[in-house]
């Protein structure tokens, strides 16, 4: 048997899948980049239950890349109109 007998995946593409993985979770420092916000702030946001939705893994605290970019299309204003605490919850 040869070493890629096992793999569906060709070897070109396990790096892409690697990658893509990584990117559908962000924790509280990478967040924190993402929008130029302190993670102070995030943590503040978990304690009042506001901001993005997220998880609690073993005492890690990450956020899914689909869960950040609805909070960011909730965020979305018009000009004029009044803010609210969309996507909280």
């Amino acid at each position: 048997m040869t070493p890629n007998s096992f793999s569906t995946t060709p070897r070109s593409n396990l790096h892409d899948l690697n990658l893509d993985r990584s990117l559908r979770h962000f924790n509280q420092i990478d967040l924190s980049r993402r929008w130029s916000i302190s993670p102070r702030t995030l943590e503040r946001w978990r304690w009042l239950k506001q901001g993005p939705r997220y998880l609690k893994i073993g005492g890690r605290v990450v956020y899914r890349l689909e869960d950040i970019e609805a909070f960011e299309k909730a965020q979305i204003k018009k000009a004029g109109q009044q803010l609210t605490d969309a996507g909280c919850e």
